[in-house]
């Protein structure tokens, strides 16, 4: 399956505007975002677990993150809440699931083989530092090489300067309205921009973001490694 696996290209979806779609679980549907493969693909999606819906035990080959929305996820490392951040490395296998049910937005097989870091992040508890602007806030969640993964909290009124992106950068807007010259993202949209794109982003709204950079292919043609 191909779903907006042309990274040379800006995307914008309203993921509450994607229709649900079942998985291989009794219980679990997906939103798809972004997909390139079959079963076994690299994708992002808005994941919903039912009430009691579990995975059976599988390996993730070339890694997966996870940012819990809303209930309640487990997997055999713990059970997390909303505002939980997982990176779980290449290799590594769980069985995950829900107790109460839960949404959960999704990266699979975005990671380098060689990034073998675990990371569990309450966004809630973490420390938050002041960002480059008066206004923003940031959480850094995970990195490695070029590739960093952050949570971002804009005040209403925030101004951004005029930035490129080497490498990308896709967005998931958590709550408010994230805005650029381009357009205005109410919550629960993805934003992915190529290698080069640049733009200038501001919030009169106030929002929070989760924000990956520098993980996206340098030419059309080349893959996402």
């Amino acid at each position: 399956m191909q779903l907006n696996s042309d990274f040379s290209k800006r995307v914008v979806i309203q993921s509450q505007d994607q229709p649900w779609v079942a998985s291989p679980a009794a219980g679990i549907e997906r939103r798809l975002l972004h997909r390139d493969g079959a079963e076994v693909a690299q994708a992002t999606s808005i994941v919903r677990y039912a009430p009691g819906a579990q995975f059976e035990s599988h390996r993730h080959a070339l890694g997966e993150e996870i940012l819990v929305l809303e209930g309640d996820f487990f997997d055999a490392s713990g059970s997390y809440g909303p505002g939980t951040y997982l990176k779980n490395p290449p290799g590594s296998a769980h069985a995950p699931g829900s107790r109460h049910g839960c949404t959960l937005f999704v990266k699979l097989r975005h990671l380098e083989p060689d990034d073998q870091e675990t990371v569990a992040i309450d966004i809630h508890r973490a420390s938050w530092f002041p960002g480059l602007v008066p206004g923003l806030t940031v959480l850094p969640l995970a990195h490695f090489g070029t590739r960093h993964t952050a949570m971002v909290r804009w005040a209403p009124g925030t101004r951004f300067n005029r930035h490129r992106h080497l490498g990308g950068e896709e967005i998931y807007v958590v709550d408010g309205v994230f805005s650029d010259e381009h357009g205005r993202y109410p919550a629960g949209t993805w934003i992915r921009g190529a290698h080069l794109s640049e733009h200038t982003p501001f919030t009169n709204e106030g929002c929070t973001i989760f924000v990956k950079t520098g993980h996206l292919p340098l030419s059309p043609q080349s893959g996402p490694f």
